[in-house]
């Protein structure tokens, strides 16, 4: 497959849930079985690539016009699940998102008013078609959201320093770190599930509980045998090494949801400090120079 770019793009996060083949419908099972075989298959960045040629043409493509057929495979105890892309619905999504992080100059020079006018009203006539798609892939730039790390535990954190092992689908290989968490679906919603009960009986309604609500909403969507993975990404390229080795997100909320079942509010507000700071200082790298 032909190269755009050797460039690592961007400092994005991702959540993944990768199905049993047995989850999709027929005719889709067979298309999976099939390139869950092939050798050739693309990663992470070959995606990212793709995107980003589709900026260069003018007008730019603000999502793809054809729907993904790649997707990330793992074979976990003998079953082959598969975490498809759907780069276009997670494109349409994400066009939606932009005007809240970018200021409306910027977004107007990269992709004018007519262009998302255009994909905006191509998605509404999609919808109509599709009402109940989801994305099997959350993506999230300068930072791993807090309520992503109730999802998993530290003992299933998995790091390497930089020899070259990929992460999902062979993404941000070639000598880049990895970190990343894996765990049954099963286990990530019952973490859901207790999280909720410690901070609604801790806290008032609030943006940490609604973020937790709508992934365990999410979640809820998939086949229970499926695998969630929380992976760094490219932010791995935004962290100091010694940084990157030393965080430990998830054992720290771990700890906050804890402190807060047992009524610590002491406690519970230092691990909330420690994420606080740690992440603070990755999303400052945003707009430095």
């Amino acid at each position: 497959m032909p190269k755009v770019s050797s460039v690592i793009v961007p400092y994005a996060a991702y959540l993944r849930v990768y199905e049993p083949l047995a989850a999709f419908p027929e005719q889709e099972r067979g298309h999976w079985e099939r390139y869950a075989r092939r050798p050739d298959r693309p990663s992470c960045q070959d995606e990212l690539r793709r995107s980003l040629a589709d900026l260069l043409p003018t007008p730019p493509v603000a999502v793809p016009v054809h729907e993904s057929r790649d997707a990330f495979v793992l074979e976990v105890d003998g079953v082959v699940c598969v975490c498809p892309w759907r780069t276009r619905l997670r494109g349409w999504q994400a066009l939606g998102e932009l005007p809240e992080e970018l200021p409306a100059v910027v977004l107007d020079a990269v992709l004018p008013p007519v262009v998302r006018r255009q994909a905006a009203q191509d998605y509404e006539r999609w919808l109509e078609r599709n009402p109940d798609a989801r994305p099997w892939i959350r993506t999230a730039t300068w930072q791993v959201p807090l309520n992503w790390f109730v999802l998993v535990a530290d003992e299933e954190r998995e790091y390497v320093k930089g020899a070259g092992a990929p992460a999902a689908g062979g993404d941000f290989g070639d000598g880049a770190p990895v970190l990343r968490y894996r765990t049954p679906m099963v286990q990530a919603r019952r973490r859901v599930a207790r999280g909720l009960r410690a901070l609604r009986d801790a806290i008032d309604e609030g943006p940490l509980i609604d973020a937790l609500v709508d992934v365990g909403r999410w979640l809820e969507e998939f086949h229970p045998r499926s695998l969630v993975e929380l992976d760094y990404g490219g932010l791995v390229h935004a962290l100091p090494a010694g940084d990157l080795e030393g965080d430990h997100s998830a054992a720290d909320v771990a700890e906050g949801i804890d402190a807060l079942r047992r009524g610590d509010a002491d406690t519970a507000g230092e691990a909330y400090g420690r994420l606080v700071e740690r992440w603070r200082a990755v999303r400052e790298r945003r707009s430095a120079n």
